[in-house]
């Protein structure tokens, strides 16, 4: 018998049964009946349609979620790298006018947690709340814009678990049974006997241990509630079969597909009172508690308003995972959901993990990142960047703290800064205005005072928007920021290549010049810094503003780029810049670096 470890973002255990271990599985069988499923591929298929693509009222809907994080320790680096994205995903669609849900939050039930409660002398809601609160202080450290931040003790969320849990009852998809196995209680987890091998403690006592963990397990027998998981199988493939785009990018899609060749078990869904008491109860049996897996998956239909007000938003439901925990969320979730009656999510976006000076972030080897302290030094905005811009869903990405500095200073300091400081400056713009665009010096055809690499240039920025698009709706963060980057590099060629310092002023057609390559470049900033607002919101907002941007000339509709060149009026030509409230983004030292960890360190060492 087999339950799947736990995930470091999140802890998800799940119990099976394979069919070779009958011999230790005993069925206790209850009069519910089976549930009334299609048989034919086409039934299913007309269900599957029906449940994950009916259409909201309002098509301008978007719900986001993060997974729930665990609160048995403190948050680590990947925590934030889910919050960012999610939070990015928020942003670009508030951007594109929708109303968007975001929502985040902490699991904060379970045997480990009831444990840590009682070893620190808390009572286990005190203890939750202690933790829950530096996960929520991290997120609005870091600019994380969340619409709802849900924990599973509060009463929303039981009142929603228990109602779930008694759908699924009613329909006979759970029944009770009793099994037997190797239990690991450090990862609140069942493990079949191929995962468990032999060890030694520190006492010299011979115990067994998990392979995968290598925490100690111990042999257990219990009575518990299971779920109907191995009448799912078929729907689940039509389901991704009809929708190859459910699970992203596409590695982890053939994943799931790939899982699904085999057989599905059924699952436990509860554990007895006696072992586990903080938890949610099973409706009608105070013996039993519902296993913190399912608890913690009905989060996401808490936060859309379930049972009473949820179809609106759930809708409309995206959700981002790490990887570890892919199958509870592309298979077990939608099997609950499908039994339940209610539409698929949308999108399962996945991620990958992050590791240090590539090694996996361990206690032991003393690597695990602090995302809050790494954000006071490279400000919020800087770590936002950094993990948006070098996070590869597909594949494990590395942590160093020198690649932080350089890619900040390359990419934000000087590249975007610098264009912008160029471009700003009293020297080369001593009226600080947006200044007119001269369609003889810049013609849409060849003639003027521009050369081929300039209109390259400007193909690039028309179509930047789309391109970014394109990958934002994917998450695919990363490449909308390499498109990005490029284009900026292209505008700091052009004002290089023309060298507007050298123009002289006293001359009109080389001052009509110097304004439209001013304008031109003012334009390609004004662009990049409304696509970047979902990545770094402080940055792009000290951006719009030095150009006079107004906030409601920053949305996604406003991204028309060089109106003038196209013979049309430009709303910014001739305004008066914003103030200058100094660089865009200072330099990362590697000195001012250390030091700032040093003071950071002592900082921490006496709150301990």
């Amino acid at each position: 018998m087999l339950c799947i470890g736990r995930h470091p973002m999140m802890r998800f255990p799940l119990l099976f049964v394979p069919r070779s271990h009958l011999v230790v599985y005993r069925l206790q069988q209850t009069r519910f009946p089976l549930p009334i499923l299609a048989t034919s591929r086409d039934q299913r298929t007309a269900a599957l349609r029906y449940a994950s693509t009916r259409l909201c009222n309002d098509d301008r809907l978007f719900y986001i979620s993060t997974p729930i994080f665990y609160v048995n320790a403190s948050p680590h680096l990947g925590h934030l790298y889910s919050a960012v994205l999610a939070d990015c995903m928020h942003r670009y669609k508030l951007l594109q006018g929708f109303n968007s849900k975001f929502s985040t939050g902490t699991d904060e039930h379970g045997l480990k947690i009831q444990q840590a409660a009682e070893a620190a002398g808390k009572d286990p809601l005190t203890f939750c709340t202690d933790v829950s609160e530096r996960f929520n202080n991290l997120f609005r450290s870091c600019n994380i814009s969340y619409t709802d931040y849900i924990r599973t003790t509060e009463k929303r969320h039981r009142w929603a678990v228990e109602h779930f849990w008694s759908v699924l009852r009613r329909k006979g998809l759970i029944y009770k049974g009793s099994y037997e196995g190797w239990y690991s209680t450090q990862d609140e987890s069942f493990l079949m006997p191929s995962q468990v091998g032999d060890a030694v403690d520190s006492l010299g006592k011979e115990i067994k241990v998990s392979l995968e963990s290598g925490h100690k397990v111990e042999w257990m027998k219990e009575e518990n509630y299971m779920f109907r998981l191995s009448l799912f199988r078929s729907q689940l493939l039509d389901w991704l079969r009809g929708h190859p785009k459910a699970v992203q990018p596409e590695r982890f899609y053939q994943a799931v597909l790939q899982w699904l060749q085999e057989d599905l078990p059924d699952l436990s869904v509860s554990r007895q009172r006696s072992r586990l008491h903080w938890g949610i109860p099973v409706p009608g049996d105070a013996e039993q508690t519902i296993y913190v897996w399912l608890d913690a998956l009905v989060n996401y239909l808490t936060v859309a308003g379930y049972p009473d007000k949820h179809e609106q938003w759930w809708n409309v439901a995206h959700h981002i995972v790490g990887k570890d925990i892919l199958k509870f969320h592309a298979i077990y979730w939608p099997s609950f959901l499908l039994g339940a009656g209610l539409p698929l999510p949308k999108t399962i976006h996945v991620h990958s993990h992050w590791t240090v000076d590539a090694k996996k972030m361990s206690k032991s080897l003393g690597n695990v990142v602090d995302p809050l302290e790494r954000s006071q030094i490279f400000t919020t905005d800087g770590m936002r960047y950094f993990l948006l811009r070098q996070g590869v869903p597909d594949s494990d990405c590395d942590y160093t703290d020198d690649k932080v500095s350089k890619l900040l200073n390359a990419e934000l300091a000087d590249s975007l800064g610098g264009l912008l400081n160029r471009c700003t400056a009293p020297a080369l713009n001593p009226a600080q205005v947006y200044p007119s665009f001269c369609t003889l010096s810049f013609p849409s055809d060849a003639g003027g005072r521009a050369v081929v690499e300039d209109y390259h240039m400007l193909d690039a920025v028309k179509s930047l928007p789309a391109v970014v698009k394109q990958h934002y709706e994917s998450l695919h963060v990363y490449k909308a920021l390499e498109a990005i980057t490029a284009c900026v590099r292209q505008t700091n060629g052009f004002v290089q290549r023309h060298t507007p310092w050298k123009l002289d002023r006293r001359d009109s057609k080389d001052q009509r010049w110097l304004d439209t390559i001013i304008h031109v470049s003012l334009e390609c900033l004004r662009i990049y810094g409304t696509l970047l607002q979902p990545v770094v919101p402080e940055i792009s907002s000290k951006l719009l503003s030095r150009l006079g941007v107004q906030p409601s000339e920053r949305s996604w509709a406003a991204l028309s780029f060089l109106p003038r060149y196209q013979d049309r009026d430009c709303p910014f030509e001739g305004r008066a810049l914003g103030s200058d409230s100094g660089v865009l983004f200072s330099r990362m030292e590697s000195q001012n670096v250390d030091k700032q960890k040093t003071k950071t360190t002592k900082k921490a060492a006496k709150l301990k």
